[in-house]
């Protein structure tokens, strides 16, 4: 492959994730309002199905959310829509723990039914060889993010 028409798949894959951020944060802005909730709220939902239970702060922390007041008005809100709730800390009582109430959750899963289906026929098209890649270009790019969310912090 020549440099030019690398350059240009390279060019085209990056405007080609970039429609695909714009969908997909189109698509949980349409989830988070059908569930009654606001965005930052839903991702912090969706991290705890991701990691399991955590700490506020360790919520916080993951989520870019100012400890104290902030973490709280959004486990508050979690917690009186019935998503959440907070439990203590079996090996340290004075730790609070935010877990997810897998009944409540279910309902959030509902809406994202049609996702799952739509990426698992795509999935079907591809070779066990290409899911590999993807899922090492997926890793490899969600474990950049951190970092790259930091940069951007940084900036003027």
């Amino acid at each position: 492959m020549s440099t030019e028409e690398r350059q240009r798949l390279a060019a085209e894959l990056r405007d080609t994730m970039q429609r695909g951020t714009m969908w997909t944060v189109l698509l949980h802005h349409t989830v988070a309002g059908k569930a009654g909730l606001n965005v930052t709220d839903l991702q912090c939902l969706n991290l705890l199905s991701l990691d399991g239970p955590v700490t506020p702060g360790g919520l916080a922390q993951a989520m870019g959310i100012t400890t104290g007041g902030a973490i709280t008005a959004v486990v508050d809100r979690l917690e009186r829509a019935g998503y959440v709730r907070r439990s203590r800390d079996p090996h340290d009582r004075r730790r609070v723990i935010v877990e997810l109430v897998p009944e409540a959750m279910a309902r959030i899963a509902g809406y994202f039914e049609p996702v799952a289906t739509s990426v698992q026929a795509r999935f079907a098209e591809f070779s066990d060889e290409q899911l590999r890649t993807l899922l090492e270009f997926a890793r490899g790019n969600n474990a950049a993010m951190p970092e790259v969310i930091k940069e951007v912090q940084a900036l003027p």
